[in-house]
């Protein structure tokens, strides 16, 4: 009888915060001794540079792989996709006590799945542009979701319960990103290449802390005004056309000002403190998202915000403040209309309560 494995990666807090440290090691130890689980831990995932073990490790994993870490799970989705870390979005139940008790209950979780989203007069969208993701699958979960490893540990039953019903209705061992414990050269064809082998003391090696936007290509529509209003040379176009974060530690650390100006909130910030900039789920109703949102995105008071938010770094850096002259976008006068999605009419309720 085969037996499979799936990976499982806690990506550690920053810093050595007692309460998240025994978090991570209660789940860790509920998930040892259990064959059905590979667990690795690692740092905090955001700050891993393309050379760091634990990001080689991850690039590495060719099947199923679900990923604890003290993020949103959008923005870790996105993060691990622009390290190359590629996949299918994987469905979690697992949520905050906010959302399950949120009256908007008809929302659903943006398409991220690299599928454009676009359609009857919306936007298209950057994905389009992009391969198709690997036939694997990826589940992200917010370790600030619950105190106790219990709910974590549930949650991870329910996954691998999930992958191997997928198993069960013959679908090829790749696709269902479950790795064969077999040692025979069949079982090593049939499942790829392994991840590679690193020391636990590799891996957990500590990073520097980082800052960067990252793209969530559901929601882009490759419109490029961050690369218009970022004059730090962080945004360039791949040869394709492609908006993508070419230089990330060219970014300026604790500013926002491009996400405020980005017209489909598609860029994160994972470490920033509004939720919708770090990259929150759009489907928890009103309740998820305490925002003040003429603060936060479109509008002349965003745009102004975020021009000072630019010129402020811009100064910082012994270069001129530019103000509302260099790459402020005139969507609201140019913008043709287009049919809101759920995102949108979510932005329209948190307006009207004016939170």
């Amino acid at each position: 009888m085969n037996r499979y494995r799936l990976t499982v990666v806690i990506s550690q807090a920053q810093g050595k915060h007692p309460a998240r440290r025994a978090l991570e090691e209660a789940i860790v130890a509920g998930l040892l001794g259990d064959s059905r689980f590979e667990v690795s831990i690692i740092p905090h995932v955001y700050d891993l540079d393309a050379e760091h073990p634990a990001r080689l490790f991850l690039e590495s994993v060719r099947g199923d792989m679900v990923v604890l870490a003290w993020l949103y799970p959008r923005a870790t989705f996105w993060v691990l996709d622009r390290d190359g870390v590629r996949g299918h979005w994987g469905e979690t139940c697992l949520k905050p006590a906010g959302e399950h008790q949120s009256a908007d209950t008809s929302a659903t979780a943006p398409n991220y799945d690299g599928s454009p989203e676009g359609g009857n007069g919306s936007p298209k969208r950057a994905s389009e542009l992009r391969s198709p993701p690997p036939e694997r699958f990826i589940y992200c979960l917010d370790l600030r979701d619950a105190e106790t490893a219990e709910p974590f540990l549930a949650e991870l039953e329910r996954i691998y319960a999930e992958v191997s019903a997928r198993a069960a209705q013959r679908q090829p061992l790749v696709e269902l990103g479950l790795r064969l414990r077999q040692d025979s050269d069949t079982a090593a064809t049939m499942n790829g290449p392994t991840a590679v082998s690193f020391h636990p003391e590799q891996l957990s090696r500590p990073p520097q802390r980082r800052w960067y936007p990252v793209i969530d290509y559901s929601r882009c529509t490759n419109c490029r005004e961050c690369l218009n209003f970022c004059l730090f040379g962080v945004y360039s176009v791949t040869e394709d056309g492609l908006i993508y974060v070419q230089h990330q530690d060219e970014c300026r650390k604790g500013c926002p000002a491009c996400s405020r100006v980005c017209p489909e909130h598609a860029i994160i910030f994972p470490e920033y403190k509004s939720p919708a900039i770090a990259g929150a789920s759009f489907g928890g109703g009103i309740e998820a998202l305490k925002i003040d949102l003429s603060k936060l995105f479109g509008g002349a008071d965003a745009l102004q915000i975020a021009a000072a938010e630019r010129d402020r770094e811009l100064l910082a850096a012994g270069r001129q403040a530019v103000g509302m002259t260099v790459g402020i976008p005139k969507r609201q006068t140019q913008k043709p209309p287009a049919p809101k999605d759920e995102l949108d009419q979510l932005l329209d309720q948190l307006d009207a309560a004016n939170l």
